[in-house]
């Protein structure tokens, strides 16, 4: 428990921050602030892996799974002009795509960890990142999935017919505000090789 706790802690930093920040729009609301620190949940994850194994890194995935629940709860409570801050759909697309995507980019992280040591947490971090947004936002938008009428009318806004990233043709906004949130994970992976290397470095090396 002593090893994972820092990995704990950071995680959970993560995932309150980002839930605080997501209500924060940006770009004329195609992101969030909290888009631009979720990411960071992969480095956590990758570190830990690296540094402890993957049985590890799945505890810090499970400890950010409960603090996103909890967050989701508090949130669900908060009213706001149109509802919920975090409605039914919000929560469970949240809470799944957050699990599912964490697990995954354990696996992949696993799989070619014996490779150059770039080759694991780029690669495992795509495909989390990958599966993240597709779930995320399928699970909490999409019109072809319904948790009933008052949970899909929370999230009707959604819906709405508008051009493509703002310049592109007419699709739901659900759409754009995916594919802005995978571009800002794909870049941060990138970046966070750089504090990836430094962190595992430190703490292999061990004590001065």
């Amino acid at each position: 428990m002593t090893r994972t706790l820092p990995g704990i802690l950071a995680m959970a930093a993560i995932v309150v921050a980002s839930n605080i920040l997501v209500q924060f729009l940006i770009l004329d609301g195609l992101l969030t602030w909290g888009a631009f620190t979720y990411p960071f949940a992969f480095l956590v994850t990758d570190v830990m892996n690296r540094v402890y194994g993957a049985g590890p890194a799945r505890r810090v995935v499970f400890a950010g799974f409960v603090v996103g629940i909890i967050c989701s709860l508090i949130g669900s409570q908060i009213m706001l002009e149109f509802g919920p801050a975090v409605p039914l759909r919000v929560a469970v697309a949240s809470g799944t795509a957050f699990l599912v995507a964490q697990l995954m980019d354990v696996a992949v992280f696993s799989r070619f960890r014996d490779g150059a040591w770039w080759r694991a947490p780029l690669a495992s971090t795509l495909v989390g990142s990958t599966v993240d947004s597709v779930l995320f936002f399928t699970i909490a938008f999409a019109g072809f999935l319904s948790f009933g009428a008052v949970a899909d009318e929370q999230v009707g806004w959604a819906l709405e017919a508008v051009p493509f990233l703002t310049v592109g043709p007419v699709v739901p906004l659900w759409i754009s505000l995916g594919v802005a949130d995978w571009a800002v994970k794909l870049a941060v992976a990138l970046i966070a090789l750089v504090p990836f290397r430094l962190i595992v470095g430190r703490l292999l090396a061990g004590p001065a």
